[in-house]
């Protein structure tokens, strides 16, 4: 497959140009196919063939495979769940805490990596230490600071806000160090970048298919590192939860296996396995150098003080300011050009992904 055959299996782009894939990415038709004949296999064959459960089962089994593979994870370290917040709100629901515990966190975060620690922190009096940033950076001494009695560092690899890179593997250490856990938000990232959890050493890595994988909403997905899950107990059981469902004495699943709870549609899961294998055969390389290149021709048209993103290449995520932000959303919509307006920075974001193209650019230069 290349760039051409993407663009025209992508029916969205029939109507416009769309530079929204930060938040989400329009699927292939061969992602939507592929999930709707699990769904429709698993309605009208498996009932009477294999079993309904087995057969889901087996689509769920491929699929995580497919993660671990991009994660470049082992298959007992991935767990599947509905979305990013799903896997954030799983960690967070699996520990004892206790009003000392302190949970650090940036103040770059999206919802999804504020709410589930603003609860915990309501319900259990948790201290939520908040990392003041600098245009989507972090200060290093001043994460050493915070990091020091934290029991949980939170952060994202690609910032929502600015699209920065923050230096994953390095704060892994640092909290490490201090005897933390680390919880990498990573759901900008796989899609456009290479993911190697194994670099990273993080205990926890959340994600989801939705966004730069152009995968199916549904599809979200979980890596513990091998290990850290025997000191979690999460808050929901389930009969995927655990060794031997029908004992009353059970004992959970090792690995990531007890974040699972119960029965789950296979249909996103199998549109996941299917965007996961679109992206692998246009390559993570490829895709990142397209991006690249792209984000560079669209900066060249943009002046400092109208990009608040990095001028060099981090990542698809490219922020604007812009005078009324929601309005200039609008207009562009009108314009048939789709982008976001952000809370904060107050802002516009373009994601440049690599199905777009120099005209989507420059159609959007015109239009600002």
């Amino acid at each position: 497959m290349n760039y051409e055959t993407l663009r025209a299996d992508i029916p969205a782009l029939e109507q416009g140009i769309y530079l929204n894939t930060g938040a989400g990415g329009p699927s292939p038709r061969r992602v939507v196919d592929a999930a709707t004949k699990a769904l429709e296999a698993h309605e009208y064959n498996d009932p009477v063939d294999t079993g309904m459960y087995a057969a889901a089962g087996e689509r769920i089994d491929g699929a995580k495979a497919s993660v671990a593979d991009l994660l470049n994870a082992t298959e007992s370290e991935i767990a599947l769940t509905e979305s990013t917040t799903d896997s954030i709100n799983r960690i967070a629901g699996a520990f004892d805490w206790q009003e000392d515990d302190v949970v650090v966190r940036t103040d770059l975060e999206h919802p999804a990596g504020m709410l589930p620690w603003a609860k915990l922190e309501r319900a259990h009096g948790v201290e939520v230490r908040v990392l003041d940033t600098e245009r989507g950076r972090v200060d290093i001494e001043a994460v050493k600071d915070a990091v020091e009695d934290a029991r949980v560092l939170f952060f994202s690899s690609i910032t929502w806000s600015h699209g920065t890179r923050l230096p994953v593997a390095e704060l892994v250490d640092i909290a490490h160090d201090a005897g933390a856990l680390v919880v990498v938000d990573a759901v900008q990232s796989p899609g456009q970048t290479a993911v190697d959890v194994t670099e990273w050493n993080a205990d926890f890595v959340v994600g989801a298919g939705h966004k730069w994988l152009l995968g199916p909403f549904g599809a979200g997905f979980l890596y513990v590192k091998s290990g850290v899950e025997e000191g979690c107990i999460p808050s929901a059981i389930g009969y995927k939860s655990v060794v031997t469902p029908t004992d009353p004495d059970y004992e959970y699943a090792a690995g990531a296996g007890r974040f699972e709870f119960g029965t789950t549609t296979p249909a996103p899961y199998t549109g996941l396995e299917a965007a996961i294998d679109i992206h692998q055969s246009l390559g993570t390389d490829a895709i990142e150098s397209r991006i690249e290149r792209l984000t560079s021709h669209l900066k060249a048209g943009l002046d400092d003080d109208t990009l608040l993103s990095p001028r060099s290449f981090e990542s698809g995520l490219v922020t604007l300011d812009v005078d009324d932000p929601e309005a200039t959303v609008s207009r562009l919509g009108d314009a048939g050009i789709t982008v976001r307006s952000l809370p904060f920075p107050d802002a516009i974001r373009v994601s440049v992904h690599a199905f777009n193209t120099r005209e989507d650019i420059d159609a959007l230069l015109e239009a600002l």
